[in-house]
């Protein structure tokens, strides 16, 4: 800057604020609260749910409407999990916040974002978030404007160019002045914008909405033929016509489910938060479970990003009185500030020697710098093989050691060609640096591989470089390795994506593009960064994950931030997830397993104008004892095993030979039995309990001390309900006769679940073996 910027008075701030020329706070990133009440309680299941209460009100039917307070226990559940999870997600959002800096009464300052008012100067370096609109008062920045465009070349910015929020600075720094605060700003709330940017897919909530459609689809005509068939080709009473077909219509509903899969993905949330790792969207927990590629960034994800110069390596002698004024001068006019430039720092110091004309920041695309200096000539700092054609032996030794070398060049003259080198570079120096591997990154690696999740690495650095880190943080395809650079524009990303375990010299659009490839080839992606030139893999990557210590650009974009930085986490992070899944999946089917005989058996007694068998309470029964308290009480169990098939496809699969199996038994009742109506009506009700624990007790296996605990206190909770109230639940007095029958029938029951559950695994075996 030619003349220094003082920006802002003290009290200028305070007149803008009092005339409302400033931002307001960020909105949370969750829910509001009055939108957690409002999708916990204004649902389709839950309109139906009332629906059916209210009519079994208007005749009478008061016992058969205890299932309504479950309905209300459920939705209380819900709400206050989510609350809760809520609750923790802003509190460790606020650390994630991006904040702004500024320059006020001469001096730079840090600020909330929305302290900032009309006209206040920003500071905006690399990996800075702009946050309002601006105009650039002075400097040179580099600014990635994909969020706004879908352009992903960075752009560069010199003295009175427009700034917009919703980009971010890759390279360099500015002195902007602010335009816009608040809802004026091009981008209207950034942060929930940059969310939007990506929208996470949820196969959970998905396949929920196809099961509430199909069942909505039904159970209104179904609902209407059974209660007139009742009253007009029956002639029964209103009440009993209006109790027989709700009893059919609940079954269909799986209403714990719903409530399942939301208090499951909010307890993995909560149990990440406290663990320190921010989940920005609940749903992107799920993606999680079916992540089977995980794509990791070299510097600041296995290395920790701290960076120091081991050695300097001389390359020629004939500048070598005035190598340290000119990198001190270059490194007091460069506004870069990554890892490798703040090493450099460190070491060489900062001196204005030279007075600056020009500069090209440095950039990941383009991988060199330069600063051209008042008859001086220009000093470029570069990628070692991008300043010289051929790298000295010395410094290839360093290099596959796992060191980063940069090379400092001379040319005697001025440049302004941001595109290319001048042939004339004169090489002055290489500077060895090496950084860190983060604690417990092999044993990190080495879990991941056990799992099946398959490891990427991904970097912008040497390949010698690169492979070398990999392979001393445990990675045993560290050979496997490729530099992008030496590929054309036209490249079979689709070949070599999967061919490939260490990719080198890559550009933030080839690691974007090489996302995308591994997308196309069935993979469910994972991809962690730290820096802008991870933006656009972060944003293609199914799940996105930043590392705290990282740009503002990776946090906010990221599904998944780990706060504490620790790569440790990572693992958790992503089998989190899968406990998710796997219990949602294991549970599902036996919530669905009543859905599906409850739509066969309303259409076969539709069909032979039969009374549906079964009333509200005692479907409510099997709703508390069967299939909410087995799955509630096992939440908190760990199965991290991969997920490889459809939620729904799996669930349904297991619900099937169970539902059929009722199904069958109950027609058979039905068509056959010799007892009276109230005796029938026991039987089959019983059996449908029996069968229905059967499934509860399969999807125990392997047992547990809890699981055993679980199915003996679902058996005598159960039936000790019918043995203390039977008249409650309209069931006869069990006869000699009655049990006898039962047992027999149980047991063909049971031969004909074996043959569907063995047609059910030789059509898996067959699938698996496809």
């Amino acid at each position: 800057m030619e003349a220094p910027i003082q920006g802002l008075s003290t009290q200028e701030v305070m007149d803008r604020k009092e005339r409302g020329d400033m931002g307001k706070p960020p909105g949370s990133i969750t829910k509001t609260k009055a939108q957690v009440f409002k999708e916990n309680i204004f649902t389709l299941f839950n309109l139906l749910n009332f629906i059916i209460a209210a009519l079994l009100f208007a005749v009478g039917a008061y016992s058969n409407m205890i299932f309504i307070v479950i309905i209300i226990i459920n939705i209380v559940i819900g709400i206050a999990q989510e609350l809760k999870a809520k609750k923790l997600i802003d509190e460790l959002s606020i650390l994630n916040r991006p904040k702004a800096k500024l320059v006020r009464d001469g001096r730079e300052i840090v600020v909330e974002t929305e302290d900032i008012v009309i006209d206040d100067v920003m500071v905006l370096e690399s990996g800075h978030q702009i946050c309002n609109d601006g105009i650039v008062l002075g400097g040179m920045a580099e600014v990635n404007e994909s969020l706004l465009t879908g352009e992903s070349d960075a752009i560069l910015k010199t003295e009175g160019s427009e700034l917009f929020s919703g980009s971010f600075v890759v390279t360099g720094k500015c002195y902007a002045k602010t335009t816009h605060v608040g809802s004026e700003n091009y981008a209207v709330k950034l942060m929930e914008e940059t969310k939007k940017a990506k929208r996470v897919s949820s196969e959970l909530l998905g396949s929920m909405k196809q099961v509430t459609r199909f069942t909505s689809f039904l159970i209104v005509p179904l609902g209407i033929l059974l209660f007139l068939e009742a009253i007009m080709l029956r002639q029964v009473l209103v009440s009993d016509a209006v109790v027989s077909s709700s009893a059919a219509l609940l079954g269909m509903l799986p209403k714990g489910l719903v409530l399942l899969i939301a208090v499951s993905l909010a307890n993995g949330v909560i149990r990440l938060a406290n663990m320190k790792i921010l989940v920005q969207n609940i749903y992107s927990l799920e993606t999680l479970a079916h992540v089977d590629v995980l794509c990791l960034d070299k510097t600041g994800t296995i290395t920790d990003g701290k960076m120091k110069v081991k050695e300097v390596l001389p390359l020629s002698d004939s500048t070598n009185k005035k190598l340290s004024p000119l990198i001190q001068s270059y490194l007091a006019a460069s506004n870069d500030n990554n890892a490798t430039f703040q090493a450099l720092q460190e070491h060489f110091g900062t001196n204005s020697v030279y007075q600056q004309t020009y500069k090209v920041p440095f950039s990941s695309l383009r991988k060199w710098g330069a600063v051209s200096f008042h008859t001086a000539g220009t000093v470029f700092i570069g990628a070692a093989e991008r300043i010289m054609n051929v790298l000295p032996s010395d410094v290839e030794h360093q290099i596959e050691k796992g060191c980063r070398a940069v090379v400092i060049g001379y040319y005697n003259g001025e440049w302004q060609n941001e595109r290319e080198l001048p042939d004339e570079i004169e090489p002055l120096c290489a500077v060895i640096l090496e950084d860190n591997i983060r604690k417990g990154t092999a044993k990190t690696l080495e879990y991941f591989r056990k799992e099946g999740v398959e490891v990427k690495v991904i970097s912008g650095d040497h390949i010698k470089t690169v492979s070398i880190i990999a392979k001393k943080a445990g990675l045993e395809e560290w050979e496997n390795a490729v530099d992008l650079s030496s590929f054309g524009e036209i490249t079979d990303y689709d070949s070599i994506c999967m061919k490939y375990t260490v990719f080198a010299r890559v550009t933030p659009k080839q690691k974007q593009l090489l996302v995308m490839a591994m997308k196309r080839a069935g993979h469910q992606v994972a991809m962690t960064g730290d820096g802008v030139n991870d933006l656009l893999a972060l944003r293609e990557a199914d799940c996105s994950i930043a590392i705290a210590e990282g740009s503002d650009a990776s946090r906010q974009i990221s599904q998944i931030v780990l706060l504490d930085s620790d790569f440790a986490n990572l693992p958790q992070v992503v089998l989190e997830g899968r406990k998710v899944i796997n219990h949602v999946t294991r549970t599902a089917g036996i919530f669905f397993i009543k859905t599906i005989y409850s739509l066969l058996l309303s259409l076969f007694f539709l069909l032979f104008n039969m009374p549906f068998p079964f009333i509200p309470i005692q479907i409510t029964l099997i709703d508390a004892f069967i299939e909410a308290y087995p799955s509630f009480l096992t939440i908190f169990e760990s199965n991290t095993k991969r997920v490889r098939s459809s939620f729904l496809r799996t669930a349904l699969a297991n619900a099937a030979p169970f539902a059929l199996t009722i199904t069958a038994g109950i027609i058979f009742i039905s068509l056959t039995l010799p007892f009276d109506t109230q005796q029938r009506q026991t039987i089959m009700y019983m059996l449908l309990i029996l069968v229905s624990m059967l499934s509860v007790i399969k999807s125990c296996i392997p047992f547990t001390k809890l699981r055993i605990f679980i199915c003996v206190t679902m058996v005598f909770g159960a039936f000790g309900a019918l043995w203390i109230l039977p008249q409650l639940f309209e069931i006869s007095a069990m006869t000699r006769a009655m049990l006898s029958y039962i047992g027999e029938v149980f047991v063909g029951l049971l031969l004909f679940l074996a043959l569907l559950i063995g047609i059910k695994q030789n059509i898996e075996k067959h699938d698996d073996l496809g």
